[in-house]
């Protein structure tokens, strides 16, 4: 029966992550595009966007991944995204709209919204999900390898819908909310009381415990090495505009992106799905230098190659470092730090860092696109990226905590 009840709870949590993904997908893909193309703005303008909704997404993070380590396996979080998903469509046609009266007004409508929903919410949504596998028999990275695939299913439309009618899209991004109501509703995971109590027998996570994280040195050699990599967030953000110029016509190179977007998404679902053995074997540490390194190679040959086939090649490259990053930050997380803050690390080690950093960086990309054009851009960023990952290699933990170590977080032990 309980083996039963695991594999349900893996189906549903894949099933959720598969539609988080659509929605996000198919809104936000191709946002650089849309933005530059239906809605007329300059790279400048699109970084300023970019680095509100990192604000916003910011801000979320910080709340949503206390709120989350303090409800365990209650879905209350996972309802209220649920309502922004289904909100999405509606909302990005506000967003257009209030653009084209006020950029301002506009940037920060459409950066709050999406932030919260989307860039905050995605951490919610796995973190949960690691949760519940934590504790359960099945492996976060096979449960996330739907999540990909599903952003690989709607990219592979949404170039075609958006040549269409970019609303198109939208339209599937609200419809992809309600599927995930009705799959939410379904989710039925055993009590706080019966699963968390049975691996921490420890009391409910408090605001104290939370930012002891910030006294820790081993928490802030993790997000130095997070500065480095969440770098990757800000190369992909105008990355579609740089490729579509690759063609004749801008309408061959979004529909092109599309499939070249869906591909690449598609192998990092299979990724996904090896990426936990080959963390098992190599380790945590090694497992988040290994995406480092790919990441900053991924960006440094973006800037040295020329024409849509080599920069396609180095794009798929993303599907290599993403899903060892992912499966490698959870793994280290609960090697080295408590695992009832699961959600707060995630949140704000991970997540929260990629949004300061995003912020930061953002409009400078913008700027940057503009004065020196994407290769330099993409140089650049790929030298910080690899700068960060070396010397993490003497920050980050190759074993597990001492037991002076776990003296520092009682609740651990």
């Amino acid at each position: 029966m309980m083996k039963k009840h695991h594999s349900r709870s893996y189906s549903l949590l894949s099933a959720l992550l598969f539609f988080f993904f659509v929605s996000w997908s198919s809104s936000g893909s191709l946002l650089s595009i849309w933005l530059h193309q239906e809605v007329g703005l300059k790279a400048m303008d699109t970084g300023i966007i970019f680095s509100v909704m990192s604000v916003s997404a910011l801000c979320a993070q910080v709340f949503y991944g206390f709120i989350q380590d303090r409800l365990g396996l209650r879905k209350n979080l996972l309802w209220y995204i649920t309502a922004l998903l289904f909100l999405s469509g509606p909302a990005y046609l506000l967003f257009g709209y209030l653009l084209s009266i006020n950029i301002l007004l506009g940037s920060i409508f459409g950066g709050v919204f999406v932030g919260m929903t989307f860039n905050g919410g995605i951490g919610v949504l796995e973190s949960y999900t690691e949760r519940v596998a934590r504790q359960s028999t099945f492996e976060f990275g096979r449960a996330r390898m739907w999540g990909s695939l599903g952003w690989a299913v709607a990219t592979f439309f949404a170039g075609i819908l958006f040549n269409i009618n970019p609303k198109l899209n939208f339209l599937v991004a609200s419809c992809s909310g309600l599927m995930f109501f009705g799959l939410l509703a379904r989710l039925k995971v055993n009590t706080p009381a019966s699963l968390e109590k049975l691996e921490l027998g420890m009391a409910r996570v408090t605001l104290e415990d939370a930012l002891r994280l910030l006294t820790l040195s081993r928490f802030w050699k993790l997000v130095f090495f997070v500065v480095g990599t969440c770098i990757y967030g800000v190369y992909d953000q105008q990355f579609p505009v740089y490729f579509a110029s690759q063609f004749a016509t801008l309408h061959q190179g979004n529909a092109m992106f599309g499939y070249l977007n869906s591909f690449q998404v598609f192998l990092e679902a299979a990724g996904m799905f090896c990426a936990p053995w080959l963390v098992n074997r190599v380790g945590a540490k090694n497992g988040l230098i290994f995406a480092g390194m790919t990441m900053a190679l991924r960006m440094i040959a973006s800037g040295l190659v020329e024409g849509p086939l080599l920069i396609s090649i180095t794009k798929l490259l993303h599907a290599v470092e993403l899903p060892v990053l992912l499966v490698s930050i959870f793994k280290y997380n609960s090697l080295n730090f408590d695992k009832r803050l699961s959600s707060t690390l995630y949140l704000v080690g991970f997540a929260c860092t990629s949004s300061v950093i995003a912020t930061v960086l953002s409009p400078l990309a913008g700027y940057s696109y503009e004065k020196y054009g994407f290769a330099q851009s993409y140089l650049i960023m790929g030298l910080m990226v690899f700068s960060t990952t070396f010397i993490s290699i003497f920050l980050l933990r190759s074993n597990k905590p001492s037991p002076e170590d776990l003296l520092s977080q009682p609740s651990a032990v």
